[in-house]
C-alpha cells in the first residue's frame, strides 16, 4: 500500500506542494492567501516548505482555498453497520398503539351495581 511507503515528512512536503499549487492557480501571493485565511504569511511558509504546523491553520487554509469540503472525502464519515442499527432499534422501547383516554379517570372512580360503563372515546 502506498501510505506505508511514505515518511510523515513525505507526507507534508507533499501537502505543501499541493496547498502551493492550488495558491498559484488562484493567483494568490502568500501574503494574500494568509492574510485570507487568518494566519501569518510565515506559517504558510512553513506549510508550503513541508513544515509542520498547527492543525488549525492547515483547516483556515482550506476554508479560504474553498476546499474544507474536501475533507469529507478524505475522511468520511463512518457508516453505522445495519446491523448494529436493527439491534439498537430492537433496544429501544417503540410505542406501537395509543392508551384509550380517561382511562386513568374511569379507573379512580369505583363502579357500583347498575351504573353503565362508559363508552370508549
Amino acid at each position: 500500500m502506498l501510505d506505508d511507503l511514505l515518511t510523515n515528512d513525505a507526507v507534508l512536503a507533499e501537502l505543501g506542494r499541493r496547498l502551493e499549487r492550488q495558491r498559484l492557480q488562484r493567483n494568490l501571493t502568500q501574503e494574500e492567501l494568509a492574510e485570507r485565511a487568518g494566519i501569518g504569511r510565515a506559517t504558510l511558509q512553513r506549510l508550503e516548505r513541508g513544515e509542520s504546523v498547527q492543525s488549525t491553520s492547515i483547516v483556515k487554509l482550506l476554508r479560504a482555498l474553498g476546499l474544507l469540503g474536501a475533507l469529507d472525502a478524505a475522511l468520511p464519515q463512518a457508516l453505522e453497520r445495519p446491523i448494529a442499527q436493527l439491534e439498537r432499534e430492537r433496544r429501544r422501547k417503540v410505542r406501537r398503539r395509543a392508551s384509550p383516554r380517561g382511562r386513568k379517570e374511569r379507573a379512580k372512580r369505583a363502579w357500583t351495581w347498575g351504573e353503565e360503563p362508559e363508552p370508549d372515546a
